[in-house]
């Protein structure tokens, strides 16, 4: 054990919003932080683990009005639903709360006036835009309108879902109320906020020396630069809300805490709220806290909480060791629970397949640097050869063999000096693995847990038991009985990862669940009794994969059973065209004419890339065609067809980029899953503009969080951030 596992160490996972079923992403930083918790509790070390709901605020208010019920009535509808999938997940922490009990109030509001008296709040006034029919201030998330930076037509008061911009309600064009559609004015009131340039010298002195200390992931110290580099200005911590911790000043007695200043301190509050000795964590000098979370929540826990902490001048602990993770998407788009979309919570308990296989699967594929993707065909292949054809097949044939030849009773063991080759590297592997997991690297710690498994079977088929027990007795005992004690082995290592299928493999040996002092030692000696062998995993068949991708794909049959005839992606025909000949247009500086195959005829298009790619670099090349847009004239040349690309702002004005299926074929339908496509004969310019498509941080291109692909390949776009626009 290291010398920084001796201390004391508070674990805490973001706090989710309570207004929604967490799904598969939601749930990378809660298994992270029960897997690091378990490891560090496998070691000894006084460590507890907090987890909560997020409850107040604007998404709470908001999930009341489309359900009909009140903020409470939501949260604890809501709250019911996290602590069974959280359960059900096997993530057992030792604080389970809520940022709306009377510990949250009683400490936010305590934080609050230790932050005034210590001078660190400031009044000012705030424009906010008010509805003059609700007669209300309206939260940036009740404001709906045009984004001022892209045109998205849908973009909320406080950020654009379609180009990332962030903003404030009063920014908005074409501005309306998101409860009545009345639209609303402008009117300034008076807010709290806290000073951060006044806590900057604090704040950055500690951040310069943690964020190398505690080691910090490159996205939590680039991101967290970047607030210091564009100075810290003071910030709104209330807001014009009923759902909500009241502020206690004069004169803002019908404001409430804006949430991200309440939620973080849910994590003290929750510790509070299960433990006696809360203080002895939050106040200790010997205290290690370790901060799960998606990148989002990145500068709230490294400067914005730190800072209300800082200010206050209690002494708090502050944070020592990030762990951020990006994001898992859904085979190539975004999880939606309204179209049913991805796998929730809720669906992963019904799927019939065991929460350790989905702890599994999320782990090994934990999105450390960059986002990755959920599909069921790799989901299928991780299950069966990894964890069926590996792990499982390991342990099941070493248990198994022992319950044939030796009466269910370890053979002895005299190891000559290939075996004990093997036990040095698997030594070598438990140093290693331990290692990555103090270092927070757990990723990469199951990744050598499973390489212990594929040297056990390659060492178990080298050896051949099944010959060696009639012809050399001795080599067939030595392997049985280095096997069991691997298996024990793995049994420990595997248990912050799978729990209940550690605690399987301990009953098949019949031995109680060790703790990580025991990994290495010889423990299984002759003559010790085992059980009989069970297998740990089952196979996922083809059918089961296609039977879930249909279940989860996406909503696809409406009332009268027809397959989403309403979708206007359904209106277009796309094709995949090859590129025969480009010429310039001999009217217009900044249009080409751009003949195309489509397999079994010809077209000409119009198209305005020419300042974006050279003619070298577009003939030969496959390009995607909206090949039933109304014929028109550009510039008195007829243009039948329209190519599609991805463009976002940039210095020289925009970055314009092509999107593309090189390994398709000329006329290759384009599709997105769920969507039966019903194309018009002629579709209008403008009603094709309202079709919206965007790209993601793969560079895929997505209609509704799907990814358009042929029959072959999904369609890309190489050279574009996430988010840009298709057109």
């Amino acid at each position: 054990m290291s010398e920084k596992t001796k201390k004391k160490i508070l674990v805490t996972s973001a706090l989710p919003y309570v207004n929604n079923v967490p799904h598969l992403g939601n749930m990378v930083c809660v298994i992270s932080a029960d897997v690091y918790t378990r490891f560090l509790k496998s070691l000894g070390v006084d460590v507890i683990s907090v987890l909560g709901t997020d409850e107040h605020g604007t998404t709470t208010e908001t999930k009341a009005l489309e359900e009909g019920l009140t903020p409470k009535e939501v949260c604890e509808k809501y709250f019911k639903i996290h602590k069974k999938i959280y359960e059900w997940f096997e993530s057992s922490f030792d604080c389970f709360g809520r940022t709306s009990s009377k510990e949250n109030l009683e400490i936010t509001q305590d934080i609050f006036k230790k932050l005034n008296k210590n001078g660190f709040i400031r009044k000012d006034i705030l424009e906010q835009a008010y509805c003059p029919k609700c007669k209300k201030f309206l939260a940036d998330r009740f404001v709906e309108g045009v984004c001022p930076k892209c045109g998205y037509k849908d973009a909320r008061g406080d950020q654009c879902e379609n180009c990332g911009a962030l903003l404030n309600a009063t920014e908005l064009v074409d501005a309306r109320c998101k409860i009545c559609g009345t639209k609303p004015i402008t009117k300034e009131s008076e807010h709290l906020f806290i000073d951060l340039p006044k806590l900057a010298p604090m704040l950055e002195k500690w951040i310069n020396k943690q964020a190398v200390k505690g080691r910090w992931s490159q996205n939590a110290k680039t991101m967290t630069e970047a607030w210091l580099r564009d100075g810290l200005k003071q910030r709104c911590i209330t807001r014009d809300l009923k759902w909500g911790i009241q502020v206690p000043l004069k004169g803002f007695e019908k404001k409430v805490f804006y949430s991200w200043f309440d939620a973080p301190i849910g994590y003290i509050a929750i510790t509070k709220e299960c433990r006696k000795d809360w203080k002895k964590y939050w106040f200790g000098k010997d205290v290690k806290l370790v901060q799960f979370m998606g990148k989002d929540n990145i500068p709230f826990h490294t400067v914005l909480f730190p800072a209300s902490l800082i200010g206050t001048k209690e002494g708090y602990i502050l944070l020592d060791r990030i762990s951020s993770n990006e994001y898992i998407n859904y085979e190539g788009g975004q999880f939606s629970k309204s179209r049913n979309l991805g796998v929730f919570g809720d669906d992963a308990i019904k799927t019939g397949i065991k929460a350790d296989v989905w702890r599994y699967y999320v782990m090994v594929n934990r999105p450390e640097k960059a986002d990755t993707d959920f599909s069921w065909e790799d989901f299928q292949s991780k299950i069966n050869n990894e964890l069926v054809a590996n792990l499982g097949n390991f342990i099941n044939r070493t248990v198994s063999f022992i319950n044939q030849f030796y009466k269910s009773e370890v053979p002895e063991a005299k190891p000559d000096k290939k075996d004990e080759k093997l036990i040095r590297e698997i030594k070598d592997e438990i140093k290693k693995i331990t290692e990555l997991l103090d270092d927070v690297q757990l990723k990469e710690a199951l990744k050598h847990i499973m390489h212990i498994s594929r040297l056990g079977n390659q060492y178990f088929q080298e050896t051949e038991p099944w010959k060696a027990v009639k012809e050399n007795k001795k080599k067939a005992e030595t392997c049985l009985a280095v096997c069991a004690n691997i298996t024990k082995d793995l049994s420990i290592l595997i248990r912050p990862y799978m729990p209940e299928t550690s605690s399987e493999i301990c009953k098949q040996l019949n031995i109680k669940e060790l703790g990580w002092k025991e990994l290495g030692k010889v423990l299984l000696n002759k003559g010790h009794k085992i059980n009989k062998a069970e297998l740990l995993f089952n196979k996922l068949e083809d059918k089961d994969v296609k039977k879930f991708k249909k279940e989860f794909g996406g909503k696809k049959v409406e009332e009268k059973g027809d397959e989403n005839p309403k979708e206007p992606f359904s209106k277009l025909d796309l094709r995949v065209a090859k590129i025969i000949s480009v010429k310039d247009h001999p009217d217009a500086d900044k249009l080409i004419v751009i003949k195309i195959n489509l397999g079994k005829k010809e077209r000409q298009i119009v198209a305005g890339i020419k300042k974006h790619y050279s003619k070298e670099e577009l003939e030969g090349r496959n390009i995607i065609v909206v090949t039933n847009l109304k014929p028109a004239k550009l510039r008195g040349i007829e243009s039948n067809g329209m190519l599609l690309a991805a463009a976002e702002p940039a210095e020289n004005g925009e970055n314009v980029r092509l999107l593309s299926a090189e390994k398709s074929s000329p006329g290759d339908d384009v599709f997105v899953e769920g969507i039966k496509k019903e194309p018009e004969k002629e579709l209008g310019f403008e009603e094709f503009k309202e079709i919206e498509m965007k790209t993601d941080s793969k560079g895929h291109v997505l209609y509704n969080g799907r990814p358009l692909k042929t029959k072959k390949q999904k369609i890309t776009v190489e050279g574009i951030k996430e988010n840009a626009i298709v057109r």
